[in-house]
C-alpha cells in the first residue's frame, strides 16, 4: 500500500497478516489468571537495525510454544507500542489482579519498546526469561518506590472517550425485582417425531443461520435453511409459496439474528414480518402453532420480527399497536456487542424444560435496537403469567438497570419473553452461539439447552 495525503507521503509497504489454527486446550488468554504467580520477560536479540533477529525470534517462539504446552503459562501477552507497562496494566485489568515490580527492573525495560517479546504469568520459575515482577493480591501496581491504584488506573483507562462515546450512563429508577415463575407443566407436542424438522429462514442481513442450524444438528434435529430470495417479485412470490409448504411439513420455525435490510431505519425486521404477514405463510404459521403444537422463536433480528407480528408475547400473529410492547434503540445510543449475564425468572415454555428458575446463563449479545419496553400494566401482566422468561443480571445475580449488565436498558432488564403457552419465544442474547472453547476465559454457563429442550418436546 502507498499513498499522498495532503503533505504526508507514504512509501511502498508491505502488510502482512497470519492466521492459523490451534486446538483450544492450547490456547492462553492475556490476563493475570492469580495472585502469586512470577511474571517473566522473554524477548529477542535485536539486529543491527533495531528489529529482532530473525533465528533468535524464531527460538523465542520455540521456548513460548513448549512452555506453554507443558502447561506452565497462565497468561501471555505481546507487547506492543506501551511496551511491557502496557501489558502488565491489562493483564492485570482483566481479573482485577494486582502487580509488583521486581527489584532492579529498569524504566528502559518496563516502558521500552519489546516487539516480538512475551510477558508470561508462569506457575514456576522460567530459565530462560527476565524475572519483571509477581501478580499480587492489592488492587494496584508497585513499582520503583510508587504505588498506583489499579482502579484509578481502569478508570483513566476507560473514561478516556467517555466524553465523546459515553458509556456509563446513569441508571434511572428503582432496580427491577427478581422474577419468579416455577412452571409445573409437563410440555409434549401431541403429534410426536424422533427428528424434528427445523425450518430456519435466511433473510438478506441475516448472519446467525449457520450457528443456529448447528445448533439444532448437534442436539439431534433436522434443521434446514431456507434462503428468501428477494431480487425480483417474482422471486418473493416463489419464496412465499415455497416457505409456506415447507412449513407444514416442519415442527419448528427459528428466526435466526443478524440485520435483516441492514437494520431498516424506524425499526429492525420490517422485512421479516412483512413476508411473515403475508396471508399464506401466516395460514402455515397458525396452523403450525394452533393445530399442530409445533415451536416457533427467534433471537435478536428474529426477536424483533416476532414482537412486531405479536407472536410474543400473544402467540399470534396481529397488528400490534402503541399498547404492545415493543423493542427499541439501546439507551446507549448505539450497538452493543459483549457478554452479558441472564437469570431464568421463568421456565414456562418447552424450550426452557431444562432450566431451573434462578439459573444464571452468560449470553452473548450483538444489537442496536435491543431495549424492551411496555407499558406497566403489561409487563405486571407478563410477570404474573410467567411470559418474561430472562432477566439481564449483575454479577450477585440481581435484575438491574446497571447499563453494565443492561446493556440496553430494557424495563424490567427483560431479555426474554414468551407466548402465553409458552411454545413461541423471543430472546436478544445468542444462546445459539456455544460450542466447547469458544469463551476460553471467561467463567460462566453458557448452555440453556434450549435446543435440546426442543428436540426432547417432540420425542415419542
Amino acid at each position: 500500500m502507498s499513498g499522498t495525503f495532503e503533505n504526508m507521503h507514504v512509501p511502498p509497504t508491505l502488510v502482512s497478516f497470519a492466521v492459523t489454527t490451534e486446538h483450544i486446550d492450547n490456547i492462553v488468554s492475556p490476563e493475570f489468571k492469580a495472585a502469586g504467580h512470577p511474571v517473566y520477560l522473554i524477548k529477542p536479540e535485536l539486529n543491527e537495525d533495531g528489529l529482532p533477529a530473525g533465528e533468535s525470534l524464531k527460538a523465542v517462539y520455540a521456548q513460548v510454544t513448549e512452555l506453554m504446552r507443558k502447561g506452565l503459562v497462565k497468561a501471555a501477552y505481546t507487547p506492543g507500542f506501551g511496551g511491557v507497562a502496557e501489558a502488565v496494566l491489562k493483564m492485570a485489568m482483566g481479573n482485577g489482579i494486582g502487580f509488583e515490580y521486581a527489584e532492579g527492573v529498569s524504566m528502559e525495560e518496563i516502558f521500552g519498546y519489546n516487539y516480538g517479546a512475551f510477558v508470561l504469568e508462569s506457575t514456576e520459575e522460567i530459565a530462560c526469561g527476565t524475572l519483571v515482577g509477581k501478580t499480587t493480591e492489592a488492587l494496584e501496581i508497585k513499582g520503583a518506590g510508587e504505588t498506583v491504584c489499579l482502579k484509578e488506573l481502569c478508570g483513566i483507562y476507560e473514561d478516556k472517550l467517555e466524553p465523546v462515546f459515553s458509556c456509563n450512563i446513569p441508571a434511572e429508577g428503582e432496580a427491577p425485582a427478581n422474577l419468579t415463575y416455577e412452571s409445573e407443566k409437563k410440555f409434549g407436542a401431541k403429534v410426536k417425531c424422533d427428528k424434528p424438522k427445523v425450518l430456519i429462514p435466511a433473510f438478506p442481513g441475516t448472519n446467525c443461520e449457520y450457528d443456529t442450524a448447528k445448533a439444532f444438528a448437534r442436539a439431534g434435529a433436522e434443521p434446514e435453511i431456507f434462503v428468501v430470495n428477494n431480487l425480483t417479485a417474482a422471486d418473493v412470490a416463489k419464496s412465499i409459496a415455497d416457505f409456506a409448504a415447507k412449513v407444514r411439513e416442519s415442527q419448528i420455525i427459528f428466526i435466526p439474528g443478524g440485520f435483516s435490510g441492514g437494520d431498516e431505519p424506524d425499526g429492525s425486521g420490517k422485512f421479516i414480518t412483512a413476508f411473515f404477514r403475508n396471508q399464506e405463510v401466516k395460514e402455515a404459521v397458525t396452523e403450525l402453532l394452533e393445530e399442530r403444537d409445533g415451536l416457533m422463536a427467534g433471537i435478536c433480528n428474529g426477536f424483533q420480527a416476532l414482537i412486531k407480528l405479536g407472536l410474543v408475547p400473544y402467540g399470534k400473529i396481529i397488528d400490534t399497536d402503541e399498547n404492545c410492547p415493543t423493542l427499541t434503540f439501546n439507551k446507549i445510543a448505539r450497538h452493543q456487542s459483549k457478554l452479558v449475564r441472564t437469570r431464568i425468572a421463568s421456565n414456562n415454555s418447552p424450550w426452557l424444560a431444562n432450566t431451573e428458575v434462578g439459573d444464571v446463563y452468560t449470553v452473548p449479545i450483538s444489537h442496536g435496537e435491543g431495549r424492551f419496553i411496555a407499558p406497566p400494566e403489561l409487563l405486571q401482566q407478563l410477570a404474573a403469567n410467567g411470559q418474561i422468561i430472562t432477566q439481564y443480571v449483575d454479577m450477585d445475580g440481581n435484575a438491574t438497570q446497571d447499563i453494565q449488565f443492561n446493556p440496553n436498558g430494557s424495563d424490567w432488564a427483560v431479555e426474554g419473553i414468551i407466548s402465553p403457552d409458552g411454545r413461541v419465544l423471543g430472546k436478544m442474547g445468542h444462546s445459539e452461539r456455544i460450542g466447547n472453547g469458544l469463551y476460553q476465559n471467561v467463567p460462566g454457563e453458557f448452555d440453556m439447552k434450549m435446543f435440546e429442550a426442543a428436540v426432547a418436546y417432540f420425542k415419542k
